[in-house]
């Protein structure tokens, strides 16, 4: 396990978004570290989705700011949350069934042929991207047969593990993971588990997004509790049951009338 670093990789401050007449952020903060996995949980309704889409970038806030490296940043748009090293896995995957694993992974970011070729005539570097998705697949110890292999022909866990691969391959700050065990098995709940931890131990601090608590006391080194569009606390799953988690989640527990080891 990486050693854990107290430098903010990721922030968000007094994040507000509405529409019309309900409050999806309600000044909620938000603070990733570095060599992290970040749980963050919350009822229907807390607010969790709006924040993510906030960071990935697929919603633009009302008002607040969001610093990545202490450098305030302003996302239009996911592409532009991209070109700054964050790299977002959805739970409906985005992957295209009847492509290769290698084709998946560099979905419209593919690499071009050198010279004239890939300038002008925008040839496809099929055997480059190949040998790439070969490495990417083996840094991660994803066990695939062959790399093309449609991503139709994969089980639920090689596909979430294909989209994992290709997020990987390109943040460079942060990888968001949005409900990446909840169509899965308890073999292959694992394996992605497994595989979750291999990133944040490559050195990318990932955001975790999970209803499945016995996952997220497993795996998160912090977990982000959001409710009623507010972050109400931060908190260390080494030093709190998941009882006492859920019940502050869902309003049962006061944050304050925690020991003060809980909290992280």
């Amino acid at each position: 396990m990486t050693t854990q670093h107290s430098g903010l990789v990721f922030q968000a401050r007094g994040l507000v978004k509405r529409y019309g007449g309900v409050t999806a952020l309600d000044g909620t903060d938000f603070d990733l570290r570095s060599g992290e996995i970040l749980a963050v949980i919350g009822d229907n309704g807390a607010g969790k989705s709006s924040l993510i889409k906030a960071l990935s970038g697929a919603l633009i806030p009302d008002s607040g700011e969001m610093l990545l490296d202490g450098q305030p940043v302003h996302f239009k748009s996911p592409i532009d949350a991209r070109k700054h090293g964050i790299e977002t896995v959805y739970q409906d995957l985005a992957v295209a069934p009847a492509m290769t694993i290698a084709e998946n992974l560099f979905l419209g970011r593919e690499i071009l042929r050198p010279g004239v070729l890939g300038t002008w005539l925008r040839v496809i570097d099929k055997k480059k991207m190949l040998s790439e998705a070969v490495r990417h697949m083996q840094d991660l110890k994803i066990g695939i047969r062959s790399m093309k292999q449609a991503v139709g022909t994969l089980s639920g866990g090689q596909r979430q593990g294909v989209a994992v691969a290709r997020s990987t391959a390109f943040a460079k700050h942060v990888v968001i993971l949005d409900e990446p065990t909840a169509a899965l098995g308890v073999k292959e709940g694992n394996m992605v588990l497994e595989l979750i931890r291999r990133v944040r131990d490559r050195g990318l601090p990932v955001i975790l997004i999970s209803h499945n608590m016995p996952h997220v006391f497993e795996i998160a080194d912090r977990i982000h509790i959001q409710r009623l569009g507010k972050r109400v606390a931060v908190v260390d799953p080494k030093h709190i049951s998941m009882s006492d988690t859920v019940a502050v989640m869902t309003g049962a527990k006061n944050p304050e009338d925690l020991p003060a080891e809980a909290h992280a």
